[in-house]
């Protein structure tokens, strides 16, 4: 995903509590700086800030980040000689989006074996409910227009 010109990310959205593959190339990987550092915070106070040092690639400086709990994802770019790309003093300031918790089985919680019988019970319904859908949408045409040839058993 490319959040802004010569920014992009490995993920289509950035999740709270997710790691993240940044790649840079912008002007400081233009100029051709042989260092390139990342500084990040999150929400509007930029909590937890951290400096983080990024490879050069064939694709632009990269670093994988860890994205912690907050609003916002902040950052700016510095290389080794102290000259920034910080979004013309404005930061490069992205939302992060919630984790879904409902989504989430943590492992020392207990899966209760009735919640997994529950699921795999209305999956089985499921099936054998599509499948006699399929058998009145085939069969029951044939049989109200006579086509329907039942096999009879010889004796």
């Amino acid at each position: 995903m490319e959040l802004t010109k010569n920014i992009f990310f490995n993920t289509d959205k950035l999740v709270e509590n997710s790691k993240v593959k940044i790649s840079y190339l912008g002007n400081l990987y233009q100029d051709n700086s042989s260092e390139v550092f990342i500084h990040y915070g999150f929400g509007l106070n930029w909590d937890n800030v951290n400096d983080i040092k990024m490879e050069k690639t064939d694709l632009g400086f990269q670093a994988e980040i860890e994205l912690l709990e907050g609003d916002t994802f902040n950052f700016c770019f510095r290389n080794d000689n102290n000259v920034w790309d910080n979004n013309n003093g404005q930061n490069y300031i992205f939302p992060l989006e919630k984790i879904q918790n409902e989504l989430i089985v943590l492992d020392d919680e207990p899966v209760a074996l009735g919640s997994a019988r529950k699921l795999r019970r209305s999956y089985l319904w499921s099936k054998k409910i599509r499948l006699a859908v399929y058998k009145l949408i085939t069969y029951l045409p044939k049989l109200i227009s006579g086509n329907y040839k039942r096999k009879l058993k010889e004796n």
